[in-house]
Order: C-alpha cells, then structure tokens, then sequence
C-alpha cells in the first residue's frame, strides 16, 4: 500500500511533496495510517488533534496517544480542549455538527498560525460510499452523490482511494497500534447505521460491490463536471454584475428547461434549494424577496437581483463625526470642507448651514419610522414611502446610509438633502458634503 499511496501523491497530489502542511489525527486506525504513510514518504507535516471532552478518560487517552505518537517520529504537535456540549447547547446544533464546526474552525487558525499550506484528513474509500447512501437517503441531486472532494480549499484527502479493509491490512501488517472509539459501533448514529447494517448486506448481494461502486461515482463526478462547466458558461451568460450585487433577466431564465434543474444549479451555490420558492419568485411580485444563510435573492421588475447580506452588526452600528474629525471607518467616503458660497444640491454633494448642525454627527442605516423633509417637498416625508416613489429596490434600500444630526436626517446620502438644513442665510459659514 505504501508504493501505491506514494505514486498517489506523485500524480494527483504533487503540491504536497515540498510544502509543509497539518495532519488531523484522531488516533484511529484512518489518521494514524495516514500518518504513518505520510512519514514513510518522507512529508514534512505536523499533527493537530482535538480533545471534544465527550468520552472521558477515553478522550484524554486518544490525546496522550497521538501525543507520544507525534514524539515517537519526531513531528511537531498541536492540541486544543473544546466544550463541545457547551457548544451544542449554545448553537442549537447536534453533537457531530458541533464538533465539525469546531474543529475546522481550529484548522483554520492552525493553518494561518504555522504558514501550512493544507491540512490534511483521513477520509477513505468507505467514508465516500457512507456519504453516497447518507445523501441519497435524504434526497439530493448529482452534486450530492459525487462523494467527499479529494481537494477543496486548502483541505486535502489523499485516502479516498482506499478502503478501510487496505487501511487495516496495511496497520496490522506493520504492527500499528491505534485506539478505537466506542462510539464507532453505537448504531443509534445514521452514519454508524449504514456502516454496521446497510453496507454489509450490499456486500452480501454483489461482493464487489464497492469497486463497482467506485466506478459508479467516478462516471458521475465526470458527468457533474461536464455539467458544472456548462452552468458557469450559463452564468457568464446570465448573470450581469452591478455595483457590487448580480442581475438576472427573467425572461431568459424562464427559457430554460427543465427550469427546477436549471434554478437548482444556479442558485443552490448562494444557498437556494427550495425550487417551488424560486420558480414562486419569477412570477411574484416587485419586491419579494428571498433569504438564505448568505444571500438575498430580489425581484425587481423584470430582474433578480442578488446580493450578500450584510452582516447585521453592520447593519445596526452607528458611526460618530465630531466637529474636528471624520474617522477613517466610516462605511461610505464622505468628505467635509467649509466654502464661502452655495450651489446647487446633487445625488454626490449637498451644501449645508453649519449652525444648524448639532455635534456629534452619526452615520447609520434607516429604520422603521424614520422620515424627513426632501428638499423641494419641504414637507415630512417617511423613507419607506421616499423609496417607494423612488423606486429604489429592497437591495439598494438596504444598502443606503443616512448622515444625522441628533434624531434628525441631514441627507440620505447618495439621493437627497434635508430641507430643514438648507443654506439659508450665506453670510453664514456654509459647509459643503461631499459622497464618493
């Protein structure tokens, strides 16, 4: 196995034969072995383990042994201790996703620390077809049954060829040692499920069932890459960038059939998997709207429009502007100047009667009551119902930033001035705002 897992890394895994990268290593039989091959190859790497404190004594033990382990053939080693049911209870999330979360996070920071390249994870020929039957038990289209990516981002998986059969032959024929997990055998876990019931009786039908497998999912990782190649030749098509946020025609998704298929390998990459919603969007009206965890996905008359969402401390921080200084962090590009004469308003620049001004200044983002006095109107106007006549859409909504003195709107920056701040009087010292 050692001859074949090197000619692995030679052909489809050449960037890590002379950068250093980080191991995860639990200490079971996949990690250690890859370890022990990593080593054999002469890789220059160091081994990072979690202690999730779920199992006790056991866990410490797993600790211990990875430590000497890493010692026995002279690696660097990184620990962490999480609170993982701290953590469950707090996010509201299960056991497993609570240590995933936690632990790539960590590999992350590790990562950055030590200026390692990739991190390295020992998932094999096993854990794919367990992955296969997980997703296809829940329903999933291709991208779902293409298996565990051998390389995403700086995450890298050189087992996934093997199977824990080749794993366990290779450990016991040079004498490892390894710890197992007892919770490996509890069946109440989906994926322990289907490892200890479901593939045993696949063996029992066809034993060359994962082989066979193994072909499958190789002719459907080649279909999805025909077929991702085709949706980013769409999307550059399609999807139209403006100012920071993407436009979609309508009319021209609609030509697409099956439209479901089509929406789905668009948009589930923003977060959109409903397609009943989507396909609802297309025909609702201007102004609805869809969320997901990162993206807001507007209709906008005969367009979407997609945008990330802004994160909501951004959303609800204020920013101060003191009479003798505009700090550096200001969301938008504003400058002041004193002038001795007035000119007309733009969208970009507004001239304002320095006396009525009251110090600090903020700079934030509307809300729900909010109103002022447009310019020309020299009436109180709502925002909401300004934007409106406006026909500013929900994003671009969202996105506006107004400049106040105490409660009172000075100007909608980017659009309109407040009456109530007008130059009235030029003998007066003028001050002039400008938006970049």
């Amino acid at each position: 196995m050692l001859k074949a897992f090197k000619k692995h890394i030679e052909d489809s895994f050449p960037e890590l034969l002379d950068v250093h990268f980080i191991i995860a290593c639990s200490g079971g039989l996949d990690s250690a072995v890859l370890v022990e091959l990593c080593h054999r190859t002469n890789l220059k790497f160091s081994i990072a383990h979690c202690n999730f404190r779920l199992r006790g004594k056991a866990s410490d033990g797993d600790e211990r042994f990875v430590r000497k382990y890493a010692q026995k053939i002279d690696k660097a080693f990184f620990v962490t201790h999480f609170d993982t049911l701290g953590y469950v209870n707090k996010h509201k999330v299960s056991v497993q996703m609570a240590a995933r979360e936690l632990r790539y996070a960590w590999f992350s920071q590790l990562l950055k620390e030590h200026s390692s390249s990739f991190l390295l994870t020992a998932h094999h020929a096993n854990d794919n077809l367990e992955t296969f039957l997980i997703n296809l038990s829940r329903g999933t289209g291709i991208d779902g049954l293409t298996g565990i990516p051998a390389k995403i981002n700086d995450i890298r998986r050189p087992l996934l060829p093997f199977t824990r059969q080749e794993l366990e032959l290779f450990a016991k024929g040079q004498k490892m040692e390894w710890r197992e997990d007892a919770s490996n055998a509890d069946a109440k876990y989906l994926r322990n499920k289907i490892r200890l019931e479901i593939i045993p009786k696949l063996h029992e039908l066809h034993p060359t069932f994962t082989a066979n497998f193994k072909n499958t999912q190789d002719y459907l990782q080649q279909t999805e890459t025909i077929a991702s190649a085709y949706l980013q030749h769409l999307k550059e098509e399609l999807f139209v960038e403006k100012d920071g946020r993407i436009e979609v025609e309508i009319s021209k998704l609609k030509k697409l059939q099956p439209l479901s298929t089509y929406l789905h390998g668009l948009f589930r990459v923003y977060g959109f998997k409903e397609m009943d919603n989507l396909k609802a969007l297309l025909d609702g009206l201007s102004g609805k709207q869809l969320v997901s965890n990162s993206h807001v996905l507007v209709k906008n008359r005969d367009v979407l429009i997609l945008s990330k969402i802004m994160e909501n401390e951004l959303n609800t921080q204020e920013y101060l502007i003191t009479e003798e200084k505009v700090p550096l962090n200001l969301p938008v590009d504003i400058k002041f100047s004193e002038v001795s004469e007035r000119h007309d308003n733009t969208d970009t620049v507004i001239f304002v009667q320095k006396k009525a001004l009251k110090y600090p200044l903020t700079v934030r983002k509307w809300k729900t009551g909010d109103y002022f006095y447009p310019i020309g109107l020299n009436r109180k106007k709502k925002l909401s119902k300004f934007f409106k006549d406006e026909k500013i859409d929900v994003l671009s909504k969202e996105a506006t930033w107004l400049l106040c003195s105490g409660e009172q709107i000075i100007w909608v920056i980017g659009m309109r001035a407040d009456h109530r701040f007008r130059v009235t009087d030029t003998a007066q010292e003028i001050l002039k705002i400008e938006f970049t």
